[in-house]
């Protein structure tokens, strides 16, 4: 068996990305998986938060008799500490509990099928000149190097309209209140199952840099923009280079 960890501090684009991790190790190895719930005190809710995904991932117990394997962390001559791919991630054995974030697309591109098979959802019909923008607030809001300015979606927006002048815009976002000083006038949704799906099927997507959106772009491979430099937009710097993604546009 191979098992994962959640934490019940982490957001859903977290949890997946480790869910998919850890099954894609198993697949490669053959054997069973599973995941085991940490909690980290953060105080949210306890459990998997993708509740409306078709396939459920069970919890399990925490096997201690198991090898532990973290992936490599670096810190960069800037002092951030980073993720890179670890190509240790492929020498993983069986009877392993694997940690990281495993944001890098290395991890689980070559396992597509398989990965849009376990992030299945109910489908959304989603109209051709319907740009999704994809706000990520909350605590971001307090970090200049995370926040996203207006000039990034004013150039996001207008690069969509370029594409097509008759494009319609609908914001999808933890923060409701901020996304709508953003955006004025257009409509903003916050439920996370309708976000998730949204992101998932819409053709037109525009993104923060948030790993919540991730996944459902890149399983679309429809036209998506997203923060060049990622997590530190604002200050030019690569400073997680996992997040780059072939299949977005960057700005």
């Amino acid at each position: 068996m191979i098992y994962g960890k959640f934490f019940n501090g982490s957001g859903l684009g977290n949890m997946l990305h480790r869910y998919v991790a850890t099954r894609v190790r198993a697949a490669d190895l053959g054997q069973g998986w599973g995941m085991v719930y940490i909690d980290d005190g953060a105080g949210k809710e306890q459990g998997f938060k993708g509740k409306f995904f078709i396939n459920q991932p069970t919890l399990f117990d925490y096997p201690k008799e198991y090898k532990e394997w973290q992936e490599k962390k670096v810190v960069d001559e800037f002092g951030n500490d980073i993720r890179p791919y670890d190509p240790e991630f492929n020498f993983i054995e069986d009877n392993t509990i694997i940690e990281g974030e495993f944001q890098d697309e290395r991890y689980w591109e070559y396992r597509e099928k398989e990965v849009n098979e376990w992030l299945k959802v109910e489908p959304l019909n989603m109209p051709d000149d319907l740009c999704v923008i994809g706000f990520r607030g909350g605590e971001f809001k307090v970090f200049p190097d995370l926040f996203l300015p207006q000039q990034y979606w004013d150039e996001a927006i207008g690069r969509m309209i370029a594409m097509n002048p008759k494009m319609k815009f609908e914001v999808h976002t933890d923060d409701e209140e901020t996304a709508k000083q953003f955006f004025p006038g257009l409509k903003v949704i916050h439920d996370i199952g309708i976000n998730w799906r949204s992101m998932r099927f819409a053709k037109y997507a525009i993104i923060a840099n948030s790993s919540f959106f991730i996944l459902p772009r890149w399983l679309n491979k429809a036209i998506t923009i997203a923060p060049r430099y990622w997590a530190r937009h604002n200050t030019g710097i690569w400073a997680l280079p996992q997040n780059y993604y072939k299949r977005f546009l960057y700005i």
